[in-house]
C-alpha cells in the first residue's frame, strides 16, 4: 500500500487524509484494493458509529480510491475489494433516525454504489455488484433503495440476464 495511504489509515491521521488528493492517480491504482481491505477493518470496528474522526478519515479515503479508480478506468481490478466493503455495509444500521442524514454506513454504501453501478455496461462487474445490490433493496433505507433502482433499471437495459435471478426481490422492493 501506498506510504501515505498506510499512514493516513493506518493512524486514522485526519490531517494528512487531504494529502492523498496531491498523488497522481497512477501512484496509487495499485494501492487501491488493500487501501479498501484497511477501510473495511476500520469501519467495521465497535466504535466506528460514534468516531467522526474515523468517519471522516474513511469518508476523504474513500473519495480518493472511487476517483482514483473512475480516473484509471480500474474498476474490473478493484471490483472484488469494492465489493467486499459495500456488502460489510449490511451488517450495520442503514437507517436514519427521525429527521437525521445517513448512518455512517449508508454513506460508505452510497459512495461504493455509485462507483460500482456507474459501470452498468460492464457485465463482468455487474455479475459480481448485483448480489450485494439487490440485498439493499430491502434494508429500509429510502434513498439507497430509490438510487439502487435507478441503477439496477441501467443495468437491466445492458444485461437484463443479470437481474433474472433477483426478479422476486426486486418487484417486492417496487411494490413497497
Amino acid at each position: 500500500m501506498h506510504q501515505l495511504f498506510r499512514l493516513v489509515l493506518g493512524q486514522k491521521d485526519l490531517s494528512r487524509a487531504g494529502d492523498l488528493f496531491s498523488l497522481d492517480d497512477s501512484e496509487i491504482e495499485d494501492s487501491l484494493t488493500e487501501a479498501l481491505e484497511q477501510i473495511k477493518i476500520i469501519s467495521s470496528s465497535s466504535d466506528y458509529q460514534t468516531n467522526n474522526n474515523d468517519q471522516a478519515v474513511v469518508e476523504i479515503c474513500i473519495t480518493r480510491i472511487t476517483t482514483a479508480i473512475r480516473e484509471t478506468e480500474s474498476i474490473e481490478k478493484h471490483a472484488n475489494a469494492l465489493v467486499g466493503l459495500w456488502d460489510s455495509c449490511l451488517e450495520h444500521n442503514l437507517r436514519a433516525s427521525g429527521r437525521e442524514e445517513d448512518t455512517p454506513h449508508a454513506k460508505i454504501a452510497s459512495d461504493i454504489m455509485s462507483c460500482i453501478l456507474q459501470n452498468y455496461n460492464r457485465p463482468p462487474v455487474m455479475a459480481l455488484a448485483i448480489p450485494t445490490a439487490v440485498k439493499f433493496l430491502q434494508r429500509g433505507n429510502k434513498e439507497l433503495c430509490r438510487n439502487m433502482s435507478n441503477y439496477l433499471s441501467l443495468a437491466a437495459i445492458t444485461k437484463a440476464e443479470l437481474l433474472a435471478d433477483h426478479t422476486e426481490v426486486i418487484v417486492k422492493s417496487i411494490l413497497q
